[in-house]
This record gives C-alpha cells, structure tokens and sequence, in this order.
C-alpha cells in the first residue's frame, strides 16, 4: 500500500485544521536544512483525535550524516505511552531531550522532541534522531551547524518558524552543503564555511569572509549593472528577510537564500546558504536558445508553406480546365492546413500544440474556401486537448480531408447544413466523430473500393502514420441522414 499522506493522515485521525495543516507543509518545506543542519532524522508526529499517540505525518533524512532510522516510519502509529519524551514535549510545550541513547538496530540514537507551535497552541511534535556511531570532537562547521540547528529549534518550539513572508520559489534553491554562512545582527559574517569560501573565490574573492558586511563585499564584487534590484540584494545578504535572491556577474551565477534567527524572538543575525548556478543557468540559456531556435523554424516553415499555398491558389485562378483547379483548390488546403499547425507549434513553448484550437481554425478555413460559404456550419463538441507536434501534423490533414468531402459531397451550393466534431474522452486514445446531416453516402459506398483521393489519404494517414482505425458510416442521431466518420487514435 502507498504511504499516506500528510494531509490524509491528518484528515482521518487529527483535529489539524487548514491553516495548521498550511503551517505543517511550511515547515516540511524547509526542514531539510534542519535535518542537514543537526546530522538527524527528522520525524513530525501528529497528535491523534482521541490523544491515545500519535501518528508519524512525515520523514527527512539528513544529507550530512549517516541516517539513525533505517526503515520509513511514516504513517505509523505511536501510542500515546511508548515515547514520554514526545508526549511531554506536546503537552509542556518546551523542548525535551533524553538522557541516554536508544538502541535501534544496534546503532545508539539520541531523541530530542521539539514542540511546532502555531500561535498560542502546539500543533505537532518534530523528534530529531541523531546517529551517535561514530561521535568524534566536532569541527568548526559542524558547530557552527549544531548551533544554527538549536537556533532554528527554538523558532519552531517559539512558533517563530517557519516564516509566512514572501519567499521566491527558486526550483535550484541552496542546500547546507552549497554553503553555509552565519552572519550577525550588522549582516557581518562570523563563519564561513569552505564551500561557501569556493563561491565567493568564483565572485573574485580571495581571502576569508569572516569580517567581512557581506552585502558590501558583494556590491564590490558584482557591477552595478547586474545589481537590478539592491533592496532584495541588501535583505537576504544582510539576513533580513527569509527570501532568495539570484546575483549574476559577467560570468558567475549564485543563488542566495537568507533564513533570519530570532530564538528568543529578537533577531540575532542569519543564516545565509549560497549555491553557485553558474553551469545550471548555462544550459538553461542553452535550452532556450535551441527552443528559440526550433519555434523559429516552425515559424519560417510556416512561411514557406503560406508562400507554396499562395501559388498554387494564383495557378488555380489561371487554370481553364475545371477538374485541374479544383485539385489546386484541394492542394491549397491540405497545405494550409499543415501550416496552421507549424504556427502553433511556432507559439507553443514545447513540442505540443492545444488541438482544440487547430480544430476551430481548420474548420473556417474549409468553409470560407469552399462554395457553401457560411451555409455550412462547423461545430466542435467536447475537447481533444493538447497532442504532441508529429500527432497533429497528420491529424491535420485528416480531419481537413473528411470535413473537405463532407462540405463538397454532402451539400449543394444553396443548401445549409451542419458538420459536427466531437471528442469522445478515453484513457490512452484519442477518438475523433466528424458527423454531418448532409446528403449521407452514396449507394453501395464501400471505404475498401473508393478510389476518391481525400479517403484515400485519409485512410493511408490514419492506419499507417497515427496507428489508428477509420470508420465511415451513416448518421447517427439526433441527424436524420447524413455521414458519420470516426477516428480511434493512440495517444501519450
């Protein structure tokens, strides 16, 4: 069975409200830094409806250390007895830490329990669970860890964490490990670690950064031409306001991220982690540059099959012979109708195209070429949705073809008349219902013996390039008479 969620378990054994749900996936949002932070598991334990235990809502492990909980407790039950520690941490609303280790699969682990509180009331319980194998004298960076750790331990048992400002929602955002600066209350740096040292070097940096404003080291460092916004820049440098920040030069990208430390309530400096992006931001101006590129493309081909199109139409207005301009009448169509999808595709951000709008188009321009002019009506029912660049393409063209033979074989010039497409939804196919109440089918009509050309590349599309299946038939209701073709198509 899949594990359940955090809202799932919440919604079928807590009294959890929404806004306290809202805080709880604040806080699960950044509570890797914790983890990374206190070399611990982390476990958020909700309190059950019937306060008999409580239910473990989710789980983060460290990236620092080596994990103290081998196996996934999340959506596991807790009663209320089996861990004092947690239950006194709920009920008191103080931090709690055991005395001696657990033993769990011969590792010894030790337990703290953290009240999250919201407001006046403690919504949830956060035991941290430290792997003790292995405990040596710590460095310099590891307490500089441990201490930002019981900082931002104290902000959640305060309800002084997480932060409900305004944050940019950076998908390359730092982790601990990128780098790690502390600054103080001034934005002065009081530890660095080496990472965060590389960073800066990137910048032009040499020497320590400990001393250092780091606001004003950076404005040294970057142009003021890259520094478009020098309020932000100030804020999260400075360690002002929990936000991200992305500082550019000619040639080094880094993307910084500011959490303020206010354990007692007051704000005593920050905690800025910092991420060189220089490679990331590279390939995605590449990546941009060939979509760039590829819409273009589109764009000319575009182009070129409106300036094919045009000629063809300009030979079929000289052409004395009937039957000859009729068949550069239907060219002009069928190539019309794959410049419609290239501009899509020209517009589109990827590969796909919103079929939907394909429809509508090629559906105005079958009548307003034809001779029925606005006698004929072309209604889609329903929504295809969107299809992948290759897929329309040559679902373009069938549906020009039978919406073309419907217009042409079904109507007279002063006769009106009504052509439906409808989508029929389905899981993993696609099925296309272009139905008129026109004339109907010609007696003794057989799709294996036609030898009209619209159907036969109808067909030859359908089968060969989209793997489908073609049918035509008579009208269906609520059409008295009339023609009915439907198409069953694979589809992503």
């Amino acid at each position: 069975m899949p594990v359940p969620t955090l809202d799932q378990l919440a919604a079928d054994h807590t009294d959890l409200d929404a806004d306290d749900l809202a805080w709880l996936h604040r806080l699960t949002a950044d509570w890797q830094i914790i983890a990374d932070l206190s070399f611990a598991d982390l476990v958020l334990w909700l309190p059950d409806r019937e306060r008999t235990g409580f239910w473990a809502g989710a789980q983060m492990r460290p990236t620092t250390g080596p994990t103290a909980l081998l196996d996934d407790i999340s959506g596991t039950f807790m009663p209320w007895t089996q861990r004092a520690m947690v239950h006194l941490a709920f009920d008191r609303g103080r931090l709690m830490r055991e005395g001696d280790p657990e033993w769990r699969d011969d590792i010894p682990v030790r337990v703290d329990a953290i009240p999250v509180r919201r407001g006046s009331r403690v919504i949830a319980v956060l035991a941290r669970n430290t792997n003790l194998l292995g405990v040596r004298t710590p460095s310099r960076l590891e307490l500089a860890y441990l201490d930002t750790a019981a900082d931002l331990s104290k902000m959640i048992a305060g309800g002084l964490f997480p932060d409900d400002g305004d944050r940019s929602d950076l998908a390359d955002t730092p982790r601990v490990g990128d780098g790690f600066v502390r600054v103080d209350r001034a934005g002065r740096v009081s530890y660095a670690s080496p990472n965060a040292l590389s960073v800066y070097r990137r910048l032009g940096h040499t020497g320590d950064l400990t001393g250092h404003l780091l606001t004003d080291l950076t404005r040294q460092l970057v142009p003021p031409r890259r520094r478009p916004d020098e309020e932000s820049l100030s804020a999260v440098l400075g360690g002002v306001v929990y936000k991200d920040a992305e500082i550019e030069t000619d040639t080094v990208s880094l993307v910084a991220r500011a959490i303020p430390l206010r354990p007692q309530g007051e704000r005593i400096g920050a905690l800025v982690l910092l991420r060189d992006v220089t490679e990331l931001r590279r390939r995605d101006r590449e990546l941009l540059t060939k979509e760039a590129t590829i819409r273009e493309i589109h764009h000319r081909v575009k182009n070129n099959l409106q300036t094919v199109a045009a000629l063809l139409r300009l030979q079929a207005r000289r052409m004395p012979n009937a039957d000859a301009k009729a068949a550069l009448e239907e060219a002009v169509r069928r190539v019309g109708s794959i410049a419609i999808v290239h501009e899509t595709l020209s517009e589109a951000l990827e590969e796909k195209v919103d079929f939907d709008e394909i429809l509508d188009r090629l559906g105005r321009m079958v009548t307003e070429v034809s001779n029925v002019g606005n006698q004929v009506r072309v209604i889609r029912v329903g929504e295809v949705g969107v299809v992948a660049g290759e897929t329309a393409t040559a679902l373009a063209m069938v549906i020009t073809e039978v919406l073309q033979n419907a217009v042409e074989h079904g109507f007279g010039t002063d006769e009106h008349g009504e052509i439906q497409v409808r989508a029929v939804p389905m899981v993993g196919r696609l099925q296309l219902v272009v139905e008129d109440n026109g004339r109907g089918l010609p007696d003794g009509f057989d799709l294996d013996t036609s030898t009209n050309l619209g159907l036969s590349i109808v067909r030859t599309l359908v089968e060969s390039e989209l793997g489908g299946i073609l049918g035509i038939e008579a009208a269906h209701a609520p059409y008295q008479h009339g023609t009915r073709v439907s198409l069953d198509i694979p589809v992503a």
